[in-house]
């Protein structure tokens, strides 16, 4: 698996499948860390990756830690936008943006690039600052598996 590939990736799936609110905008998205944040902003951030999970290199674990920020402009509407991007399913889910690259059945997820991937969990709802700025966000935690 090539980490790198993947997390663009997972930015383009976020960016395709996520609907904001009506005045809100689109989502930014990225595979990487941004020198500066357009919020609302989903990216691909830290990650670690186990080695040899199965014999002769057959499969990799990457958990991957994304993070969406959006504007404390207004604290309560932020929360209320932001919560509806970590919801587990609707037109704003990030988690259900995520999960469609997974392909269908018996597909390799991300086009090809993993075998497959799971958001995990939500974790570090809380204030964010980036280059100075203070943001209202949370982490998302993804696996992905596949071939070594």
């Amino acid at each position: 698996m090539q980490p790198g590939l993947i997390r663009e990736a997972i930015a383009d799936a976020a960016r395709a499948g996520v609907t904001l609110p009506e005045g809100i905008g689109k989502l930014n998205a990225t595979g990487h860390t941004p020198d500066a944040v357009v919020t609302p902003h989903f990216f691909c951030g830290e990650y670690s990756v186990d080695f040899d999970k199965a014999m002769n290199r057959s499969l990799d674990t990457i958990e991957l830690t994304c993070r969406v920020l959006v504007s404390r402009a207004d604290d309560r509407s932020a929360q209320v936008i932001l919560d509806g991007m970590l919801a587990g399913h609707g037109p704003s889910s990030l988690k259900a943006a995520i999960e469609a690259a997974r392909g269908g059945p018996g597909e390799a997820a991300l086009g090809g690039l993993a075998d497959d991937l799971h958001v995990t969990r939500i974790q570090g709802y809380r204030w964010y600052e980036h280059q100075g700025t203070q943001y209202v966000g949370a982490e998302l935690i993804i696996k992905i598996i596949g071939e070594g």
